[in-house]
């Protein structure tokens, strides 16, 4: 495929986040030459404006937490205020830190990059428009389309940046409102709520479904309820947000439900993302967008158009992580390459919650796996009999895990492990690679854990599921 006055390569990424720049980081080393599209900054919004500069400011507030309790180890601390600017400029440090490195890296496999916005043309052509490179055309074997997502927002809460915020414009506070109102109680949701009460905001969560955190098991949300509610977090479910009205004074009143409001400084909006894909496609490409303007595409990340791709957040379906996105980017160039693949499982991808307690989970809930047809057995173990956790102080939380039921009544197949408590974000790994090899119990029971380890708990919640547990029943 030739076109007159174009640079061609094999492949040419449209969006340089996650899904973008891992295809091109592992297209490269796989000895392909991978020019990159990129309107703004290579590592996108999980570097810049999301799961990167969150979890830092999430760090603060672990920090915080552990400087508030040091008494209970005999140490004299006094925390007293939090300066979030400094955070704020720690935070940027890590950020550029970590652009610096990626940059480097992708010099280092000798990838093109060029700055602007993408469209993708017929015939494999990418135009570069609305930037330092715009005009530049380039054709590529193959196009993968990664221009990622952006907060969305509702009616009756334009966004200004100073009172109604998108996670974009709160990950760019300086200082920290006294009170907020989180409308949406999901991942970045509660993650926010979390973060903003540990480091002393009055914070209520307005939710619009019956229950915060969708999709985690309810024994799980449970405990992050339970946790929230006793450190002063307020949170309504069910109710709708109509709309607010500013005060004189700078912030705002609420409106939501039938007729109730709530005075606040600041309003953080997080009811999920959509997709970047405006202008992303001219006419004749043959990729098919959704409704919703995601882009539809097969489990091997092919879209309607032959060699065109799409991984990330843009995908119909996606769950939306930025480590799906990697996973995506091997999937789409492994199949480029005509090497055996297996697609990403979503329903068994990792999940990570960093609120406090964390939460971390791989695979089905109970609720549906019963939904599916299993006949399920579970057992719960609390982190509230772990030495580890007696040691460190932190004993709220469970592991989970879900398993068929067997003919006899002996559970089987793992079908999901559910983790909330402390550090469970970094527990998860034993869980999802039980989840992910179908493994038993009897498969992984009797592997033998640390001790004393936090993560003993999940080896002792499977030995449990095997009939004869050491410490649950």
């Amino acid at each position: 495929m030739t076109t007159t006055g174009a640079t061609e390569f094999d492949v040419v990424v449209i969006g340089g986040g996650p899904g973008g720049y891992a295809t091109a980081l592992y297209g490269a080393l796989a000895g392909l030459s991978v020019a990159v599209v990129e309107r703004d900054k290579v590592g996108g919004t999980c570097l810049h404006r999301g799961c990167v500069p969150a979890k830092e400011f999430l760090e603060t507030a672990a920090v915080y937490r552990t400087v508030s309790g040091a008494g209970e180890f005999g140490i004299t601390a006094t925390p007293g205020a939090v300066d979030f600017s400094v955070s704020q400029d720690r935070k940027n440090a890590v950020v550029d830190q970590l652009f610096r490195g990626l940059q480097g890296l992708m010099r280092g496999r000798r990838i093109t990059t060029f700055s602007g916005t993408g469209t993708l043309l017929p015939g494999h052509r990418v135009r570069v428009v609305e930037g330092p490179h715009a005009g530049t055309e380039v054709v590529g074997r193959n196009v993968v389309l990664a221009t990622g997502s952006v907060p969305r927002t509702l009616p009756g809460l334009p966004v200004d940046g100073r009172v109604v915020l998108t996670s974009d414009e709160f990950l760019d506070l300086r200082r920290l409102p006294r009170s907020v109102a989180v409308v949406g109680g999901g991942v970045v949701g509660c993650e926010f709520a979390s973060l903003l009460s540990d480091l002393g905001s009055r914070v209520t969560i307005l939710e619009f479904l019956p229950s915060i955190l969708a999709g985690c098991d309810e024994d799980v949300t449970q405990v992050v309820l339970r946790s929230f509610r006793k450190r002063g977090i307020e949170v309504l479910t069910g109710v709708e947000v109509r709309g607010h009205e500013p005060r004189a004074d700078g912030g705002t009143v609420v409106g939501f439900g039938d007729g109730q409001q709530l005075d606040v400084e600041a309003v953080v909006v997080s009811v999920g993302r959509r997709p970047r894909t405006e202008g992303l496609l001219a006419e004749g490409t043959g990729v098919e967008l959704d409704r919703n303007g995601f882009v539809v595409a097969d489990p091997y990340q092919r879209t309607g158009a032959e060699g065109v791709w799409a991984v990330g957040d843009l995908v119909a379906g996606s769950p939306q992580l930025a480590h799906v996105g990697f996973a995506e980017a091997i999937v789409a160039v492994r199949c480029m390459l005509g090497e055996p693949v297996t697609p990403v499982d979503y329903d068994r991808v990792p999940w990570a919650i960093y609120t406090h307690p964390e939460v971390a989970y791989a695979g089905l809930t109970e609720a549906q796996a019963v939904e599916r047809g299993f006949d399920v057995v579970t057992k719960r173990d609390p982190f509230g009999g772990n030495s580890r956790a007696r040691i460190i102080g932190d004993t709220d939380g469970l592991v989970k895990v879900v398993a068929e039921r067997q003919p006899d009544g002996s559970a089987g197949r793992i079908l999901g492990v559910h983790l909330v408590g402390p550090w469970v974000t970094e527990q998860l790994g034993a869980g999802y690679l039980a989840v992910n090899w179908e493994a038993t119990p009897s498969d992984v029971g009797y592997l033998v854990q640390p001790h004393p380890s936090l993560s003993e708990t999940f080896g002792e919640t499977v030995l449990a599921l095997t009939g004869r547990g050491l410490h649950v029943g």
